[in-house]
């Protein structure tokens, strides 16, 4: 067995001696690329797929839940902070259902429930209108979450005391919700409605003018007034100032949020608008033909009439009347002869009528102004906002003022007066509410670089393995084309009994050697 082993231990040191160094490199390379691969399979083959199976936790949440898969013995990972926890895969489904069938997770808030199960136990009134007071704002924010485009939400409600006497007035309840909205996600009027109304209802003696909305990038959610008239009203002309403040604040917040980041910009607006309408009603007649002035004719009717001869001059008394009465009477004349010749046209033409009855705008923007406060990518380094990007924002917001700004009104704007309406201040932001956000499960980037360099070596392998073997099959062919040398052939001697003795005794030396020690012996003693 160990002589074996030393046969195979010195032919492989013999194979690997007669390599080159670069066949010593490429089997290196193999080698090290067969362990690797191995590693990588075994690894992969054994590692469990971890699934999230809840996000966006507490962190008394997460240790419950860790407690209780520990007890059953499953493997878990807690990721994003604390704030998720992996499960296997296979098993989530099935934890879930489980989990909840225990109450797990726990979330620490109230909803209605909670006094079912704790009817039994006995509690102040205060502590019933506390606790009925956060079954109120968590039933509500749940509602407003199945909302499409709105992730997370928070409500703060304000519930008035009631009144002790029966004739004091009623005071109204008041709520304040933050939506966070999905990026570029815009409400349009009838669901604005509708979250009011929803709100309104929810919540007792709470009118909806009490109800402030607004999104995680201090957009503002109003509800539109129902009279949309302009006869003159503060409360609609204040309603109409804001709904152009806020398109305008939307449209630059919208804009810049797009370039630099949504939490990185804040945009106020403020405007003057000019409500006074006026109604002109104008009458015009012009002609048809302009050129000519003249117009086109409808009806026309020419007279002519002519006389010529002798007749006799006119005389007589009017019929009807004394003939005694010679101060009516036509005195005779002495006759005459001559011609007489009467022409007569009447045209009738038509023009063209023109009656416009003009109602002006019922606002025209008089002046408006612009302030947007950015944050820089370092907070801490306002440097870090170059002086270009902040030129570019001014030459934005001069455009969108220029434009929104009634010509009638100002009609002589300098590029001074528009830089002055426009302020661009940079600094950090502080108090930012913070929302957590959801993060995809995916595969890690260490997956794909190994994935890479395992691509890299089998190609750089299979190279290798191919010049090798062209460069074998180049040497062979080389070896073929060689002319083998002519060696004379050994004549085979004559064998004598000493050469077929000698023979024999170095084959017992070779087999036997005990054997051929005791046949010395015995020729040694016996001489």
């Amino acid at each position: 067995m160990n002589e074996s082993f030393k046969n195979y231990t010195n032919q492989i040191k013999t194979y690997w001696t007669s390599r080159t160094k670069k066949q010593k490199a490429v089997m290196g390379a193999v080698l090290l690329c067969c362990i690797v691969i191995i590693s990588a399979a075994v690894f992969f083959m054994t590692k469990t797929p971890m699934a999230p199976l809840y996000k966006n936790l507490s962190p008394s949440e997460t240790g419950t839940i860790k407690e209780n898969l520990d007890g059953r013995g499953i493997p878990s990972q807690i990721t994003e902070g604390g704030t998720a926890i992996l499960v296997p895969s296979e098993q989530v489904d099935t934890l879930k259902v489980e989990l909840a069938a225990e109450g797990i997770p726990n979330s620490g808030s109230i909803d209605y429930s909670f006094f079912s199960k704790n009817a039994g136990f006995g509690m102040t009134d205060n502590e019933f209108d506390v606790m009925k007071l956060d079954a109120m704002q968590t039933e509500l924010v749940d509602l407003i979450k199945g909302i499409e485009g709105v992730k997370d939400a928070k409500v703060m409600i304000n519930l008035p005391e009631e009144q002790v006497f029966l004739n004091d007035d009623a005071q109204n309840a008041s709520a304040s919700i933050v939506l966070n909205t999905n990026p570029g996600f815009n409400m349009d009027q009838s669901q604005i409605k509708s979250l009011y109304h929803l709100v309104s209802k929810s919540v007792p003696n709470l009118p909806t003018e009490n109800i402030v909305i607004m999104n995680q990038f201090f957009e503002y959610f109003d509800l539109e007034s129902q009279n949309n008239s302009m006869s003159g009203n503060i409360a609609q002309q204040m309603d109409v100032k804001k709904e152009i403040e806020r398109d305008i604040q939307r449209q630059v917040q919208n804009m810049l949020g797009t370039l630099i980041g949504f939490n990185k910009v804040v945009v106020s607006v403020s405007t003057d608008i000019d409500f006074t309408q006026a109604n002109h009603e104008k009458n015009m007649v012009t002609p048809v033909d302009e050129e000519n002035m003249e117009g086109i004719a409808v009806s026309a009717q020419r007279i002519t009439e002519t006389f010529s001869g002798e007749g006799a001059g006119p005389g007589g008394v009017p019929s009807g009347e004394d003939t005694d009465d010679t101060l009516d009477s036509y005195q005779e004349g002495t006759g005459s002869n001559g011609d007489y010749e009467r022409m007569e046209e009447t045209i009738n033409n038509e023009v063209n009528r023109i009656r416009s009855e003009i109602v002006e705008s019922p606002y025209k923007i008089r002046d408006l102004g612009i302030q947007v406060m950015v944050e820089p990518p370092n907070p801490a380094d306002e440097s870090s906002l170059p002086q270009d990007r902040i030129d570019d924002i001014q030459k934005v917001l001069s455009t969108i003022v220029r434009t929104s700004i009634d010509k009638e009104s100002s009609p002589e704007l300098t590029d001074e007066d528009i830089e002055d309406k426009v302020v661009v201040s940079v600094q950090e932001f502080n108090g930012k509410m913070e929302f957590e956000d959801d993060t995809k499960q995916g595969i890690p980037w260490w997956v794909y670089a190994i994935g890479g360099i395992l691509l890299i070596i089998i190609l750089l392998l299979i190279f290798f393995l191919l010049k090798s073997r062209r460069k074998k099959e180049e040497e062979l062919y080389i070896e073929e084309e060689r002319i083998p040398a002519e060696i004379p052939e050994i004549e085979p001697k004559e064998e004598t009994d000493g050469s077929i003795r000698r023979k024999q005794l170095e084959r017992m030396a070779k087999e036997k050697p005990e054997e051929f020690a005791k046949l010395l012996r015995t020729w040694l003693a016996d001489e």
